[in-house]
C-alpha cells in the first residue's frame, strides 16, 4: 500500500497557532441558516437542514453514525473480513507524545494547587490542563459546515480543511446521501460558501473527501498523532451539531482501541473503526469535524456516538451521553491521500467472510468463526476453510469479528501475518500475505 506523496502542506505540519476567534465575517448567513444562535430544538426537526431526531433504537446521527451496541447471537461480517473486512483503520500503539515543534509549557495555580497549562502550539504533557480559548481560536477557521441536499434528505454535517486549494475531509457517512445526486455546500468559518463536489468515499473507513472551488485564503487544520494519546489526555471537540455552527465542546480519552461500527442511515458502509473514546459531548451534526488535542491539533475525526435507546437508563436518548467516538487521524491522514491521488482507498484484507464464534468476546471459545473463503484469497491459500475459529492475528487475541476486522487493518496491504485458528477443538496456525481488498471482491 503506498501513500500518495502529496501531503498538502498542512497535514503533518507544524503550524503557528493563529489569532482571532472563529466564526467572524460580516457576510450575511447563507439562505436557510437561522440568524443567530437558536434554542436548542426537543424531539423535532433539527435545525438548519439537520436530519430528524431517530426514534428510539435507531441510528443516531453525529450526523448519523453509531457504534455497534453489544448484542446476543452473532453477526455475519462483510468480506473482508476478507481479512478485515474492507477495512481502513491502523490501530497506533500508544506512546508517550513526541513534541518536535517549539515552545514551552507554563506552569500556573488554581486554588492553590500548581497544575500545568498546555498552550498551542506549545510542548503538552499528557495531564495537562488545556487552554480550550486558545485552541478554538486556532482550530475553529479551520472547520467548516457541509450542508447536503438530496432528494427527501436535508442534513448538516461538519469537516476539516484538508489543504489551501479546497480540499476538505470529513465522514462517508456526512456525504453519501448526495452520492448519486443532491448539492453539497461547504460552509467556511468566515460564512462564505461554496458548492462542493465529492472527490472520493471510502464506507470501510467512513471516511470521504470532497473539494470547493474558487474559494481562497483556506486556512487547513493542523494534524496531530493519534497514537501519541493516552487516556486522560483533554481533548476538545468541534462542529456543528443540530446545525450549530462553531460549536466548541472539550472533555478528555476516555478509552483507546475500541472497536466500534460507525455509517449511517445509507446502509452502504461496512465500517468498523478503532475508535477513540471521549466524553467531550459529540451530537447530531458534529460528525466529520475534528477532535483536537491541547495542542490545537487534529488527533481524530467525530464520527459516532452511543445512546440510550429503548427505554434503557433514565429513558430514550439519541444526543450526547458522554460517549463519542473518532477515527484516529493516523489513519484518517492515510485514507485521505489515498483518495485524493485516485478517488479511492484500498484496505488489508485475508479474504474470508466470518461471524462471532460466541455472544462474549471474553469467553474461551470466542473468536471470528469463517462462514464463507473468497476463493483464491489469502486465507484460501493458506488452507483455512469455513468453520473455522479464528483466535488470533499475529499473537493478538481475536474474541469476535470486529476485533478480527481491527487487528489485520492494524497491517499493510503485502504484510505477513500469522493467523492462529481453531478446527475441531485442534489449534492451527498459518502464515499469509494480506491483500488488497480490491483484488478479493
Amino acid at each position: 500500500m503506498t501513500d500518495d506523496p502529496r501531503d498538502p502542506a498542512p497535514p503533518g505540519g507544524e503550524r503557528p497557532a493563529p489569532s482571532g476567534l472563529g466564526w467572524p465575517g460580516t457576510a450575511g448567513p447563507p439562505p436557510g441558516r437561522p440568524p443567530g444562535p437558536a434554542p436548542l430544538p426537543g424531539p423535532a426537526p433539527l435545525p438548519y437542514g439537520a436530519p430528524a431526531w431517530p426514534a428510539p433504537g435507531a441510528p443516531a446521527w453525529p450526523a448519523p453514525g453509531t457504534p455497534a451496541q453489544r448484542r446476543s447471537g452473532r453477526r455475519t461480517g462483510a468480506l473482508v473480513l476478507l481479512a478485515a473486512l474492507l477495512g481502513g483503520l491502523v490501530g497506533g500503539t500508544v506512546v508517550s507524545a513526541v513534541d518536535d515543534a517549539g515552545g514551552s509549557t507554563g506552569a500556573g495555580v488554581v486554588d492553590g494547587t500548581p497544575h500545568l497549562v498546555a498552550p498551542v502550539g506549545g510542548d503538552t504533557p499528557h495531564g495537562a490542563t488545556a487552554d480550550v480559548a486558545a485552541i478554538a481560536r486556532a482550530v475553529l477557521p479551520t472547520v467548516v459546515s457541509i450542508d447536503i441536499r438530496a432528494t427527501g434528505v436535508s442534513a448538516t454535517g461538519s469537516g476539516i480543511v484538508w489543504s489551501d486549494d479546497g480540499y476538505v475531509l470529513t465522514n462517508n457517512h456526512v456525504v453519501a446521501d448526495a452520492a448519486d445526486g443532491g448539492t453539497i455546500t461547504v460552509v467556511f468559518s468566515d460564512e462564505r460558501s461554496a458548492t462542493a463536489r465529492i472527490v472520493g468515499r471510502d464506507p470501510t473507513s467512513d471516511l470521504a473527501v470532497v473539494k470547493v472551488r474558487g474559494v481562497s485564503g483556506l486556512r487547513p487544520a493542523t494534524l496531530g498523532r493519534s497514537d501519541s494519546l493516552v487516556v486522560g489526555d483533554t481533548v476538545v471537540a468541534i462542529g456543528s451539531p443540530l446545525g450549530l455552527a462553531g460549536t466548541v465542546t472539550s472533555g478528555i480519552v476516555s478509552a483507546l482501541h475500541r472497536p466500534v461500527r460507525a455509517g449511517g442511515s445509507t446502509g452502504d458502509s461496512t465500517a468498523v473503526i478503532d475508535a477513540i473514546q471521549t466524553d467531550a459531548a459529540i451530537n447530531p451534526g458534529n460528525s466529520g469535524g475534528p477532535l483536537v488535542d491541547a495542542r490545537g491539533q487534529v488527533v481524530g475525526i467525530d464520527s459516532a456516538i452511543a445512546t440510550l435507546g429503548n427505554g434503557v437508563g433514565a429513558g430514550s436518548e439519541s444526543g450526547s451521553i458522554g460517549l463519542g467516538f473518532a477515527i484516529p487521524i493516523d489513519e484518517a491522514r492515510r485514507v485521505a491521500r489515498q483518495i485524493i491521488a485516485s478517488g479511492h482507498a484500498a484496505h488489508p484484507v485475508i479474504g474470508v467472510r466470518a461471524e462471532d464464534a460466541t455472544s462474549d468476546p471474553a469467553s474461551p471459545q470466542a473468536g471470528a468463526r469463517v462462514v464463507d473463503v473468497v476463493p483464491g484469497g489469502p486465507a484460501d491459500r493458506a488452507g483455512i476453510r469455513s468453520g473455522d475459529v479464528v483466535t488470533s492475528v499475529d499473537g493478538r487475541r481475536v474474541g469476535s469479528i470486529d476485533q478480527l476486522i481491527l487487528e489485520v487493518r492494524r497491517h499493510d496491504i503485502g504484510d505477513r501475518v500469522s493467523v492462529v485458528f481453531l478446527r475441531g477443538g485442534r489449534r492451527n496456525t498459518v502464515e499469509l500475505t494480506l491483500a488488497d481488498d480490491g483484488s478479493t471482491r
